[in-house]
């Protein structure tokens, strides 16, 4: 995932966040239950999960008064003459969900709306995190598991981003670990990702205020001297053109707040402690121009569901993690990914895994910062340890989100430079903006369980209707990981040399 800024833009400044806790807005989650799945036991309702906004986007004022601690681009030389000063004077508020952000909740269906209009102005994009508690964050451990969400794409244009992924922040937002914390997860603290972003205006309970230089193209954002660094798991970076899905690992654990060149910076973008580029799977970069998008055999004028399995070396969650696969379910049918078509690379990779990603940054000349930050393993090990999940949409002041669906470099004709039918010249964040203010994302249905328990042909149920079609190789065997029966099942039964017919529950076997 490339850089993010946290765009809010009220009149009155409300876009930082302080370790106190303010009282002029309440602050009560929106309810959003989520299910876990079992191959023998089905599908249960997690009806406390709630979720959270990111503390980026909040109202920070002093904790005596309205006054506040950072206005535009600046931080308040007042309140905030250094970091620690300005974490005791300072405090986040409460937020008022819908009305001021434009995120909404229908059952198990979240929306988030790109630009809100309000009494105080306008916000812009948006990120939440999916509680267990008032307090705490949901952990996701998802080796030898699998993430399925439902998702509606059709009304995200070029140059914007609905993003779902995963990084290892702490349950309770640092609270714990940094005493001038005094907000938690309740109000959206303690974010990281692989990018080390620079942009996050409180880290470790103190305000990136030393070195705070304003954006020149965000007239609500900056940077510091301070970055936030986790490891990071991007399920889904999509719109309705394009889409990838990317494991990104970091040498530390958990959240770490670095400077200098292990942030990652523009003239050291390799020499940090996460790997910034991870290893993407996009299918139209990687040879398939007519698998996904508006018509195409994953239409993205439809709801579709998406399903990401975290497979490993034993069939345990105490092996390691070899392979990272996507599978979709739209209109009744069970899809596999798309196939490499891409010079130099096998024909039969359809997933993420340590062939793959070497494979690719040769044949696209990247820098294999992946490998050198511990590639699959690293990996794994976030996703042992635990993370939290991140529902998101926005767009990008630093590469206009060409790297996810244009061409980037934009004049660039190798191979791997072409992501997506988006247009170079686009993607602005004031034309995209000015353009599309209505446009939004809708998130459903999440559900996380074992392998094959969380998706059918009906949809991404566990248990329902078993599937009864899927893509599969040519011939009577079917690929590795492909369906290969269940009930109802009438596809191919054997399976390519290689790999056996293992059965999952009772509609659903694999290619393993």
């Amino acid at each position: 995932m490339f850089p993010k800024s946290a765009l809010l833009a009220l009149a009155f400044g409300a876009t930082a966040y302080g370790q106190l806790v303010g009282t002029y807005q309440t602050e009560t989650h929106p309810r959003l239950p989520f299910q876990r799945c079992t191959t023998g036991g089905g599908c249960t309702t997690v009806s406390q999960g709630q979720v959270v906004l990111d503390s980026n986007w909040r109202w920070t004022h002093v904790s005596n008064g309205y006054t506040n601690c950072y206005t535009g681009n600046a931080w308040n030389a007042t309140a905030c003459p250094n970091a620690r000063t300005c974490a005791s004077n300072c405090a986040v508020d409460g937020a008022d969900y819908s009305a001021t952000y434009g995120i909404t909740v229908s059952g198990n269906a979240l929306t988030l709306k790109f630009v809100t209009t309000n009494t105080n102005g306008k916000n812009v994009g948006s990120r939440v995190y999916l509680m267990s508690s008032d307090t705490q964050y949901e952990m996701f451990k998802l080796l030898n598991q699998e993430f399925t969400f439902d998702v509606d794409v059709s009304n995200l244009p070029c140059g914007l981003n609905g993003a779902l992924y995963f990084s290892e922040m702490e349950a309770d937002g640092g609270m714990s670990r940094f005493s001038s914390n005094r907000a938690g997860a309740k109000y959206g603290t303690g974010y990281c990702d692989s990018q080390c972003p620079k942009d996050i205006k409180w880290i470790n309970g103190e305000a990136n205020v030393e070195g705070w230089q304003p954006s020149e193209t965000d007239p609500n954002g900056g940077s510091g001297s301070f970055g936030t660094c986790c490891n990071e798991m991007d399920i889904w970076e999509a719109n309705s053109i394009s889409t990838a899905y990317t494991p990104h690992p970091c040498t530390v654990t958990g959240q770490y707040r670095c400077s200098g060149a292990e942030c990652n910076t523009p003239t050291e973008r390799y020499n940090g402690v996460c790997d910034p580029d991870g290893c993407d799977f996009n299918s139209y970069r990687m040879g398939n121009t007519e698998f996904y998008g508006p018509g195409k055999v994953i239409d993205t004028a439809k709801k579709m569901t998406v399903v990401t399995q975290f497979i490993s070396t034993d069939g345990t969650t105490n092996g390691q993690l070899k392979e990272i696969r996507r599978i979709y379910v739209q209109d009744g049918r069970v899809v596999q990914n798309s196939k490499v078509n891409i010079p130099g690379m096998s024909s039969d990779y359809d997933s993420i895994t340590e062939d793959f990603c070497r494979d690719q940054k040769t044949a696209f000349g990247d820098t294999n910062s992946f490998a050198a930050k511990g590639g699959i393993n690293g990996m794994a090990s976030g996703i042992k340890n635990g993370m939290v999940l991140a529902l998101s949409i926005w767009d990008d002041h630093h590469a206009h989100m060409l790297w996810l669906d244009s061409t980037y470099p934009v004049d660039s004709t190798a191979p791997g430079a072409a992501r997506g039918t988006c247009p170079t010249t686009g993607g602005d964040p004031e034309d995209v903006e000015a353009n599309h203010p209505d446009a939004s994302v809708t998130y459903s249905n999440i559900k996380v369980g074992d392998i094959g328990s969380t998706f059918s042909s009906t949809g991404s149920g566990g248990g329902g209707s078993p599937p009864t079609t899927t893509t599969s190789a040519p011939g009577a065997a079917q690929t590795k990981w492909g369906q290969c029966g269940g009930q109802g099942y009438s596809g191919p039964t054997a399976c390519v040399s290689g790999s056996t017919c293992v059965v999952l529950n009772d509609w659903y076997s694999q290619c393993q």
